[in-house]
């Protein structure tokens, strides 16, 4: 996202590629929900494998051949060599490294092989892979966020370009596509700054032009633990699922690792191209409050339509198997939209427009325990009973329950409380009159014939 808001407030260019170079990682059908989620959001992009681009193919699967003809030039200039390491005995070192303390690196068992050996090891069967020469040397990445980040290559080890089934390691593909697909600037998380010398290696090998590197801090929770499925919904396609807001997603996920030069927090897309930069990012790590993006989500959703509003919360019912008709779902939105934070909220909220209530609280049986009570609820049953119309518009019902306070003589909470207990099972709630226009004439009467 940031490399999005980058771009647009740049009028550069935007790039979705797809790294699936890793065939055990590479899940079916993911490439697509990715898209979705992606669009969803908010987001767009100006080259990418759904719409094509002057830097085809974007899936890294369909650019082995280029990968391969720049290994070739590595080789070539006898800057690699070839690796006959099983995976067992790579394992094996890199234990050994651990046990001892040290940060794991390839050894070079196989950087000075003899053309004998190395006809030993084809005998065996042993498929090679392409390993890079690292020269030993200081690396200085000149971080557009986290400032000169110095690594010693020593600490690196020969690394693989090629592997032994022939794909691409991730660092080596990654510089021939940014390097082809003409990229300036790449945007990050900080996780990825230990790949960034074995890229910077790479570039200088061939004799390129290195693109600037943003890394930002990772996403915590509120724990300062890196997020995972226990902290809960983690992914865009979750938060899809619960019916937010895209829109007040995008705009808190913006916050996570860049703040804009006021401070303002509710900010449109167009708000967001305009104030940012890549010199407000934060060096720290972002934490992740649940609070506050259902709290951005609700402000989002009270400026929605009804008719919006009613689209993102139709899908909970259907999912939950609730069958409702368009007019009371707009009935609904119109009537709870002020009180929910995200879709999924609403089954809770509209469950009193749903079902009847099958359990009082105990301050609402309180209610009903009077003869006010009783008068008041026989009342509003006859004039329901005798209401002419299907429909019972908000003022119709007031007007009926102005009748009944002159009938009665009963007024305030002792007129309106037990009318609430009946239809909804509740001492709190949305406005009265409001619940029963959407639950109807029937409905009401239904509900208060089961309390008497």
């Amino acid at each position: 996202m940031f490399n999005w808001l980058f771009a647009r407030s740049q009028a550069g260019k935007l790039i979705l590629r797809i790294e699936d170079s890793d065939l055990l990682r590479s899940i079916p059908d993911s490439e697509q929900k990715l898209i979705d989620d992606m669009k969803w959001l908010g987001l767009d992009w100006d080259e990418g494998p759904d719409i094509g681009g002057p830097h085809a193919p974007y899936r890294q699967s369909e650019r082995l051949d280029l990968y391969q003809r720049f290994a070739d030039q590595l080789e070539s200039l006898g800057l690699t060599y070839k690796c006959y390491c099983s995976p067992e005995e790579l394992e094996e070192k890199r234990k050994k490294d651990m046990d001892q303390g040290k940060t794991p690196t390839y050894d070079g068992t196989c950087r000075n092989l003899t053309p004998q050996q190395e006809q030993e090891f084809l005998a065996q069967g042993r498929k090679p892979a392409l390993r890079f020469k690292v020269p030993e040397k200081k690396i200085v990445v000149h971080d557009l966020v986290k400032g000169d980040v110095e690594f010693d290559t020593s600490l690196i080890g020969d690394f693989v370009v090629i592997k032994s089934n022939g794909t691409p390691s991730y660092n080596f593909a990654v510089v021939v596509d940014d390097h082809t697909m003409e990229i300036s600037h790449i945007v990050r998380g900080d996780e990825h700054l230990i790949n960034t010398p074995r890229q910077i290696l790479i570039y200088e090998a061939l004799n390129w032009e290195l693109p600037k590197f943003a890394h930002l801090g990772m996403i915590l929770s509120k724990d300062r633990q890196k997020l995972s499925k226990r902290h809960g919904t983690t992914a865009i396609g979750e938060f899809r699922e619960k019916g937010y807001n895209p829109e007040g997603l995008l705009n808190y996920i913006s916050l996570l690792g860049w703040s804009p030069p006021d401070e303002q927090e509710i900010l449109s897309k167009t708000e967001m191209f305009e104030k940012f930069s890549l010199s407000r990012l934060s060096k720290s790590p972002a934490v992740f409050d649940m609070g506050k993006l259902n709290w951005m989500s609700g402000q989002y959703i009270k400026k929605m339509s009804v008719n919006d509003f009613s689209h993102l919360i139709e899908p909970q019912f259907k999912n939950a198997g609730i069958k409702i008709t368009q007019e009371k779902l707009q009935q609904i939105a119109r009537v709870l939209q002020e009180k929910v934070l995200f879709g999924e909220e609403i089954l809770k909220e509209a469950e009193l427009f749903i079902t009847p209530p099958q359990e009082l609280e105990p301050e609402a049986k309180e209610v009903l325990n009077c003869e006010a009570a009783q008068q008041v609820l026989s009342a509003l049953k006859d004039k329901l009973t005798h209401y002419s119309q299907t429909d019972l518009s908000a003022q119709d019902f007031v007007n009926l329950l102005g009748e009944i306070k002159n009938e009665t003589k009963i007024a305030g909470k002792m007129l309106f409380m037990p009318v609430r207990v009946a239809l909804t099972g509740q001492i709190h709630g949305p406005d009265l009159p409001e619940i029963v226009k959407v639950l109807g004439r029937e409905e009401c009467l239904n509900r208060v014939s089961r309390v008497i």
